[in-house]
Order: structure tokens, then sequence, then C-alpha cells
């Protein structure tokens, strides 16, 4: 994990040329180069290596290294629209170290489309190219004190949601980590180098916990225990949508109480108006 900070920041450098996220990359015909060979070769290789190992001279000094483009296992999970916005806006865009600059310009959005589907050939186990998923937030996702980013947090590393949110399986609330557990990583992980991980610093520094802002909420004349649904099995996603594929979450279901009911119903949980209403 101790890679993570810098793996991602290089990592969007090659990774951010997904251009638009609607377009699917297949492979060149047999016997011609990749069509985004040639824009790596001129704009990535430089740092992240001419077969996308992160060992390219440029990487040598640079405070967070770069990502293995070859490890599928982080490189994978994150969508197209994010390498996109890495590339053509800079890795500071998605709270990654700004070691990463802007690609666009002088790259096109094809130009960079193709350098994420080059980019992807070099992973393994290979990428599975799959659909981008569709969500709908009810509102737009609230700027944060600190760009936290769950893709690559939930999505690329897979940190279990309740390591962060350890009240989800013991409380009525699932509360927000503390900024020690933050620290437990980043202590370490791009430590220096990245203004996003410097304000965390502060804050622990400081002693001060970061005011989040807060994103669900259920009027207080509701009980929802999040212990009870967790013990019954219910995926976090169920609620809060695909979060480890959202760089700023926002809210997606309705959290009303039809939405809730229509639930109870299809899982043949309880109707009983005390079960919310105490």
């Amino acid at each position: 994990m101790s890679r993570f900070g810098g793996a991602i920041a290089g990592l969007v450098l090659a990774l951010m040329v997904s251009g638009s996220a609607t377009r699917v990359i297949g492979q060149p015909a047999k016997g011609l180069a990749h069509p985004g060979k040639a824009t790596y070769d001129q704009y990535c290789a430089t740092c992240h290596g001419d077969t996308g190992q992160a060992d390219g001279p440029g990487a040598a000094n640079l405070p967070i290294k770069p990502p293995p483009f070859t490890d599928g296992r982080l490189m994978n999970p994150l969508p197209d629209d994010f390498l996109f916005k890495v590339i053509s806006e800079g890795a500071a865009a998605v709270g990654l170290a700004p070691q990463m600059p802007a690609f666009r310009p002088p790259l096109t959005d094809r130009q960079i489309q193709d350098v994420i589907g080059y980019v992807r050939t070099f992973a393994q186990p290979p990428y599975p190219a799959r659909p981008a998923v569709a969500v709908q937030p009810r509102a737009p996702a609230p700027k944060q004190p600190i760009e936290f980013s769950h893709i690559v947090h939930a999505g690329s590393y897979r940190i279990d949601c309740q390591y962060c949110h350890a009240g989800a399986r013991r409380s009525t609330f699932a509360g927000l980590p503390s900024v020690e557990r933050c620290m437990g990583c980043h202590k370490i992980v791009a430590a220096q180098g990245n203004p996003e991980i410097q304000k965390l610093h502060e804050h622990w520094n400081q002693k001060q916990s970061i005011p989040w802002v807060r994103i669900h909420k259920v009027p207080n004349y509701v009980y929802f225990p999040h212990k009870r649904h967790v013990a019954a099995g219910l995926a976090c996603q169920t609620c809060h949508g695909p979060v480890e594929t959202m760089q700023r979450v926002a809210q997606i279901a309705p959290l009303s109480m039809g939405w809730c009911i229509e639930c109870h119903a299809r899982r043949q949980a309880s109707l009983d108006c005390v079960m919310c209403h105490h």
C-alpha cells in the first residue's frame, strides 16, 4: 500500500489518457501497432517506462513514484473516466500528487482514449472490458475539505467500507474514520509531495478532526440502525450506491419512507411502524 499515493499519481499520468469513457477501445488489427502506443511513447514512457513498469528515467527523483501499469489488481478497478480526468486535468484533480500535469492540451480526447486503451494492455491479470456504471446522483456531490477518492481507496485498493466506517457493524451510526486511522497509512503513504495528504497531516498535528460535509441523512424522527442492516447482510451499496466508482460521493438513493418500505417488502423484513418510528 505504500506505493499507492505515488502509484495512483503516476498511474493517472498514463491512465488519465482515458479520454471519454463512452468509447469502447478494442485491440488493433493483427500486425498493426496499438493506436495509443505512439502517444504513450512520446508523453508517458519517460516516467512510466516503455513497458509500464514505472521505471522510466523521469520517475527516479519523484517524491511519489508512479504505479506499475502491469499490476492489474490496482489498475483494472479504475474506470476509464477516472483515468481520463487524471490525464486531461492532472492528477491533482482527483486528489493525487500534482507531479502528474494536465495533458489536454496538447492531447486530444481521442489520443487520451487511445493511451488509456494502450495502458490497459499492460495489466496482469488482463483488464476485463466492462460497461461504465451509470450513477444518477440526487444532488451534486459536495466538495470536501480533503479531496478523498473513493475510487482509489475502495475501488483500486479494495479497502473494506467498515475499515473506515467501523461503527456500521456495531452502532446505529456508521461513523467517520478518525484522523488517527487515516494517518495509520498516510504517515508513510504519499507523506511528501501531495497537498491533500499534507492537509491531513495538518489536522493531525493540530489535533483537529476533519470537517467532512455530510451527504446522507434521514429525518430525526426516523430510527435507522446501521448495525441491524449490516447483520442482515445488506451491502453498503444498497443504500449508498457504488461508492467504489465515485470520486466524490453523492446521495444516490432517495432514502424516503416509500423507498425503505419497498426494500423491506422485497426482503420480507418487518413493516411494523415501530421498527423505524419508536
